[in-house]
């Protein structure tokens, strides 16, 4: 399970922004990734936590409209992270404060595998994406259920033959990186906690953690 920050923090699925990768650094399996984002940065401080493509990681600096995060050896690992080059664009989120509507589900920003597109076909004014997770994630997914992909907040519309489907409609596609997403490429796949809890209820002895 991807844990790249700080702090337990809270997200919802509902994407504030799409950022910019503005510059890529780091040593060996580290990144130091430079975002812009406007928005995203007026809503910082230097150790807050946010959601990068669906990874919770910790601001570092906070300056110009700008903010930077790191992505750690085990982040790089278990989440698209590692790929972002400059100029690629990425869904944030800024942790859930005190007050603020959950409009999605509960996300904790912990990847928890990576998944492969398999097709992206129209339908009606929005799209329809098949999507084939790691096989031990397939126990969380149920129809209807909730599902993190990229760090956005969606419902599974169906399942099958080893992969889930979601149905995308244009705000969604408009407003994220999915309406760029095309077969083939990788994301970022969290299954919903609640999932999680009635497993461990269920079988006590079940280790969870992807």
């Amino acid at each position: 399970m991807c844990r790249g920050c700080s702090l337990p923090s809270v997200f919802t699925g509902i994407i504030r922004e799409l950022g910019r990768i503005a510059d890529v650094g780091g040593e060996g399996e580290t990144r130091h990734l430079r975002i812009g984002a406007a928005e995203t940065a007026s809503r910082l401080a230097v150790g807050d936590s946010v959601s990068v493509d669906g990874c919770c990681l910790t601001a570092t600096e906070v300056a110009d409209g700008h903010f930077a995060v790191t992505a750690v050896p085990e982040t790089i690992s278990r989440t698209t992270l590692g790929a972002l080059t400059q100029g690629d664009e990425v869904n944030l989120e800024t942790a859930t404060r005190a007050g603020e509507p959950l409009g999605g589900h509960y996300v904790q920003g912990h990847v928890d595998g990576v998944g492969r597109v398999e097709s992206v076909e129209p339908q009606e004014e929005g799209s329809r994406m098949r999507i084939a997770p790691p096989a031990d994630l397939l126990r969380y997914c149920v129809e209807k259920g909730s599902i993190a992909v990229g760090g956005v907040s969606l419902t599974i519309a169906a399942l099958g033959d080893g992969a889930f489907e979601v149905a995308l409609v244009p705000h969604t596609l408009e407003q994220t990186t999915l309406g760029t997403t095309r077969a083939g490429d990788a994301v970022n796949i969290e299954v919903d906690i609640l999932a999680k809890y009635v497993e461990k209820l269920v079988h006590p002895g079940t280790i969870t953690s992807a």
